[in-house]
């Protein structure tokens, strides 16, 4: 599991975090969460020493790129893109969670933009496909960068848009790496998303 970076600038810290809430949703899928730092010299090395069963991108932190980005962690963006290169090479299944589905896709060649309306709004989603389970909505919001239809790349596949047709959910064609925008770990959880993770799961090879 990657980990939003927090800078404690009065302290002289930045520090890896990761919601307590995440380990208990795991569990309840039969994992173990493992956190990634992010001020590895080698984070691919790491994880495939690890020999672990998927990579989960978490949220928190704007993508350094972006134009008035805030609350932004390079570190953090050079060690998800290699994971994603590690992921893609060794067939690794991926669960992109909010700013983790924006770093998938940004990752992929699409593009990003700001949105209103899509904090703390709980809101309904349309689905496309029935290829991966996804809650019938309605889903949580947490972001302030979304994605249109038309810019989520030439690779990937939406699977399920907002009202105002941002993009809730991507999927790779080829590969096991699943987008979500909604925090699946947040209350209330719920059981669909545990069985979006399993069904990653049994793509691994």
């Amino acid at each position: 599991m990657t980990q939003r970076v927090q800078d404690l600038a009065d302290r002289g810290e930045r520090r890896d975090c990761l919601d307590q809430a995440w380990a208990p949703w795991i569990a309840a899928c039969g994992g173990v969460a493992v956190a990634v730092p992010n001020r590895l010299a080698d984070p691919a090395a790491f994880v495939g020493d690890l020999d672990l069963d998927a990579l989960v991108l978490t949220g928190g932190n704007d993508l350094a790129h972006l134009p008035d980005a805030q609350n932004t962690a390079p570190e953090r963006d050079a060690t998800e893109t290699a994971l994603l290169g590690l992921a893609t090479d060794i067939a690794l299944p991926v669960l992109a969670v909010c700013r983790g589905m924006q770093m998938l896709v940004s990752h992929w060649g699409g593009t990003l933009q700001r949105v209103d309306g899509h904090v703390g709004t709980p809101h309904a989603v349309q689905r496309f496909g029935d290829e991966w389970p996804l809650r019938p909505g309605p889903v949580n919001s947490f972001h302030d960068w979304g994605i249109a239809p038309s810019s989520v790349g030439p690779t990937l596949t939406v699977l399920a848009v907002a009202p105002d047709q941002t993009v809730e959910a991507v999927a790779h064609p080829f590969h096991p790496q699943v987008g979500i925008m909604w925090h699946p770990e947040r209350p209330e959880p719920d059981p669909v998303d545990h069985e979006l993770l399993c069904q990653l799961l049994e793509r691994r090879r």
